[in-house]
């Protein structure tokens, strides 16, 4: 492997590895590079207004020098990454909760999957918990369909993203694959860094989460023994993400609606950085994390590994079950499921005022939809479309534990 040393890894002070060439295009910003990528950050107009955005009140000039004074992407972090999400956590959810963090052994590098809600938080606050635990951050997977401008890659960048390259040829999508699993086995075997990646490619955008095959494909390509064996080196670790709303819900449904009349309706970039914007900025309720044990115990109980689709369905089906048993379910969950399929099944676990609070906040929602001339119709569809979007955690989750 053609290689070179782009910039080097400490540990106490030992240099633990050295990037290779094949993955300059898609890693992190080092650390030596940092400063000036943030120079260059500072002055893009882009940046300033999305940061003027975020924090309305904010000195765009004193902040800017303030960036200029750090030279480490985990001092970034601690310094600008970690107060942005705690402000984020109060102004826009009831807090963060977490279960199973005594699952993470935090001398141990891993592969943390999950479910994928937020197109930005979901990773950013899955790290603030890690780091209220003492426990390093990760590196985090990002598509590059996202990185609309070219500040929003140096950003990422230097928040410790690596980049999964979209929307590539068919001949050129093996090569990114390779070289994205490569690049993660390299991460978390020779950096001794975790990272974060969910478990399909975009947001199950009517929550029914469910790994994709062609991903824990592309996680087992980086290694050399069979498919089993290379996703133990990786040390696949699922955890469950719960929001318990989601600000996007209504674009969603409006999206839903579009490709009811227009199958090939596709989303402009204006809608991407809305529902970035929307995700970050509006309110999320009651936010958990729940961190399952790493499978790699039942990856070794899988009959006939060499069988790779076998292999490949039944791996999805543990991480698919790790995920759903964990997820945290709230009143507005079994209310949509009640709605939905017009019956009283959980009727105990909410009260009348928390039913009529959703149901309020469900039409305050819709009423937010940019569509002309809307039929009583497209409402009730878009309406079912919310209610599944709700129920679905909790369908999946009674699956997953039997009940």
């Amino acid at each position: 492997m053609k290689s070179s040393i782009y910039h080097d890894i400490f540990m106490n002070n030992q240099k633990i590895a050295a990037i290779p060439e094949e993955f300059l295009d898609i890693c992190p910003i080092s650390d030596e590079d940092f400063h000036n990528k943030m120079a260059l950050l500072v002055k893009e107009p882009g940046f300033e207004h999305a940061v003027k955005y975020a924090l309305p009140d904010v000195d765009f000039e004193s902040f800017a020098q303030d960036l200029l004074k750090i030279y480490s992407k985990n001092d970034f972090q601690e310094k600008v990454m970690v107060p942005f999400l705690k402000m984020l956590e109060a102004k826009t959810s009831k807090g963060i909760s977490y279960e199973g963090i005594s699952n993470i052994d935090p001398m141990k590098s891993a592969t943390f999957i999950t479910n994928h809600r937020d197109i930005v938080l979901d990773a950013s606050f899955l790290n603030l918990v890690l780091l209220r635990n003492n426990i390093e951050s990760t590196e985090v997977a990002i598509g590059s369909n996202l990185l609309i401008f070219d500040w929003i890659e140096t950003l990422v960048k230097i928040n410790k993203s690596f980049i999964v390259k979209r929307n590539v040829g068919m001949r050129q999508a093996l090569d990114a694959a390779i070289q994205l699993s490569k690049y993660i086995h390299f991460t978390i075997n020779s950096k001794k860094q975790s990272v974060w990646i969910a478990q399909r490619e975009g947001r199950a955008k009517d929550s029914n989460d469910v790994t994709q095959e062609s991903l824990v494909k592309m996680l087992s390509i980086g290694g050399k023994g069979n498919l089993v064996d290379n996703l133990l080196e990786i040390n696949l670790s699922p955890v469950s993400i719960s929001y318990e709303l989601d600000p996007n819900d209504y674009l969603k449904a409006k999206e839903f609606l579009m490709k009811k009349k227009n199958p090939l309706h596709k989303k402009s970039q204006r809608d991407d950085l809305f529902s970035m914007e929307t995700g970050i900025l509006q309110n999320k309720g009651r936010i958990n994390f729940s961190f399952a044990p790493p499978i790699n115990d039942k990856l070794l109980k899988i009959e006939h590994p060499e069988d790779k689709q076998e292999a490949l369905k039944q791996v999805c089906l543990i991480i698919d079950n790790a995920i759903h048993s964990h997820y945290m379910i709230y009143p507005c969950n079994y209310i949509s499921y009640d709605k939905l399929n017009k019956v009283n099944k959980f009727a105990d676990k909410y009260t009348h005022e928390e039913k009529l609070e959703f149901e309020n906040y469900l039409n305050s929602q819709l009423a937010k939809v940019d569509i002309q001339n809307l039929s009583k119709a497209d409402r009730e569809y878009m309406m079912r479309m919310m209610l599944i979007m709700y129920s679905n955690p909790l369908v999946n989750k009674l699956k997953a534990t039997n009940c």
